[in-house]
């Protein structure tokens, strides 16, 4: 049996958890609501204050989708309670990152500033504060969206190794690498 698939998804005060007959799953709570299409073989079962997903058998297939499935309940769940946040930090000289509503304006040393539109679902807040590198902060109930996001944020300009500028999330540590003159 999978570990992670048997442990059971506590249910919060205030969130509510609904399976149609196309086996879509409805996640509402007090941050919003999120819904997902699971597999026709998995069951979820409501019981007591928590959830369980319970597979058919132990075919490879059923098991691999069972931890799964219990992992992305329990995204969900953890969305609509606490909600999910990423930080991103610009890290060169002259690397600025402003937003208005939902536009990103990025000047990542490029000729010309990028603007990245972050979809409605999400809320971007920038801060630079003198002294210190640009920070970019993704807030949302989605952990995958808020997850590709960043990582299509970070891949406009990627930290490289030998100065270690760049877009790199927060705590990220880039190893670097020592340059030609350290060769003799």
């Amino acid at each position: 049996m999978s570990r992670i698939g048997k442990k059971p998804v506590d249910l919060p005060s205030g969130v509510t958890i609904t399976v149609n007959a196309e086996n879509v799953v409805t996640v509402k709570g007090p941050k919003g609501e999120l819904k997902q299409t699971m597999d026709r073989d998995i069951k979820l079962e409501i019981k007591d204050g928590h959830v369980e997903i319970v597979r058919p058998t132990d075919q490879i297939r059923h098991r691999a989708l069972h931890g799964l499935y219990r992992s992305l309940v329990a995204n969900m769940v953890k969305g609509v309670t606490d909600g999910y946040q990423r930080k991103l930090e610009l890290i060169g000289v002259g690397f600025k990152a402003s937003n208005q509503g939902n536009l990103l304006d990025l000047a990542l040393g490029y000729s010309h500033n990028i603007i990245f539109e972050i979809p409605k679902e999400l809320k971007v807040a920038t801060a630079q504060e003198k002294g210190d590198n640009p920070k970019i902060t993704l807030e949302g109930v989605d952990k995958q969206l808020i997850g590709q996001v960043a990582a299509k944020i970070r891949s406009l300009r990627k930290p490289e190794p030998y100065k270690g500028k760049g877009v790199r999330y927060l705590g990220e540590v880039v190893r670097k690498k020592a340059g030609k003159a350290a060769g003799k």
